[in-house]
């Protein structure tokens, strides 16, 4: 029988620590320690690839109260390295549910904590900054969890695409159809696929180390570069491939990690936010329509805004109105755009779902 009173404990990289109780999902895990501040969508956050290897802490105080089904993930493990919550539902009362998220956890040998100071902890990070940090429910000693935690890499210059991407190619949407998009897979989430394929397009995911000749073998008339985990900056053999696939004249989209590569495929460069953008309300401005979107985000890592200013080739279509930052971007001498953000919206509102529909008119148009 699951022990739920014993003590939880989670230390940061700057020394200071929280202390909670066991969900009864009990080990010790590390990671970069992040917040998503969204009401909902918690599995689907859970299982997005480009969370692999943080600790997630949810700013919203229940979690687990609608459970959890199968058909709402956007990977088919959880990715995140452990959770931190203030109050950890076992009870489910969703019906048409798959499991409790206890249950999912548990299958997943994932270690998630509770009865933690959220608020004061979500706090915290904002002002300190995304750092790393460890939980666990087996070891108490503070010197056993600083040298376990000295064993964490830090996030900056760590290429985790290769962890995260397809071993084989695959492809999904009708056979027949005459858009045919190559995605290269960086941590592709499943509800991107689903945007791409539900406008028609037959689409091939590609491993991430594939090479842009590889992927226009297929004789694709689109090419789309996905979200995924890490730093961008650190993985210069796909800036490269990207490089040549923008060069290729076909019509080109990325998202998140995608965006990123495709900026720095376009000479510009990417830096670590103090802290990042994690949550389903991000308001952005389309700077060619003048909308505002409200938008989902998950990205530590951000194009430099003064890189874009000074660039001859490429110009700025979409910028963050809570701190200015870059949000997305085209070329001016290729048929290629990118967002920060994302436009598939799971957790999320649907205000940039029209991003899919440009890049299908784009490719129809070539």
């Amino acid at each position: 029988m699951k022990d739920t009173n014993k003590k939880a404990v989670l230390l940061l990289a700057d020394g200071t620590m929280f202390f909670g109780t066991s969900t009864g999902l009990d080990g010790t895990a590390y990671g970069e320690i992040c917040f998503n501040t969204g009401m909902t969508g918690y599995q689907e956050i859970f299982t997005d690839p480009s969370y692999f290897g943080q600790l997630m802490v949810m700013a919203t105080a229940h979690i687990g109260n609608y459970g959890v089904h199968a058909e709402e993930i956007e990977s088919e493990h959880i990715q995140i390295a452990g959770l931190i919550t203030k109050n950890f539902s076992e009870v489910a009362s969703r019906s048409g549910k798959s499991d409790s998220l206890y249950g999912y956890f548990e299958k997943e040998n994932k270690v998630a904590i509770k009865d933690i100071d959220t608020r004061a902890l979500v706090r915290h990070i904002r002002d300190s900054g995304a750092m790393n940090a460890i939980i666990s429910t087996e070891i108490h000693d503070v010197e056993a969890l600083k040298a376990r935690l000295a064993d964490c890499p830090s996030m900056e210059g760590l290429a985790l695409a290769p962890t995260v991407s397809t071993t084989e190619a695959y492809e999904v949407g009708p056979e027949d159809s005459d858009v045919r998009v190559a995605a290269l897979d960086l941590g592709i989430k499943k509800n991107i696929i689903r945007c791409i394929t539900e406008r028609g397009a037959r689409v091939k995911i590609f491993p991430w180390n594939t090479s842009a000749e590889e992927m226009m073998a297929w004789n694709p008339n689109g090419l789309f570069y996905s979200n995924g985990p890490g730093d961008p900056a650190a993985s210069p053999e796909i800036v490269a491939e990207v490089s040549k696939g923008i060069a290729s004249g076909l019509p080109v989209f990325g998202i998140c990690l995608g965006h990123q590569m495709i900026a720095l495929a376009s000479g510009l460069q990417t830096y670590k936010m103090h802290n990042g953008h994690r949550g389903i309300n991000h308001p952005v401005k389309n700077l060619a329509t003048g909308n505002g979107e409200i938008t989902s985000q998950n990205h530590g890592f951000v194009v430099k805004m003064e890189d874009v200013e000074a660039a001859d080739k490429v110009e700025l279509t979409h910028i963050h109105l809570n701190d200015q930052t870059v949000a997305g971007i085209k070329r001016t001498d290729a048929n290629c755009f990118s967002v920060q953000y994302h436009p598939e919206a799971s957790p999320g509102p649907h205000d940039s779902r029209y991003l899919f529909d440009q890049f299908i008119e784009n490719i129809k148009n070539h």
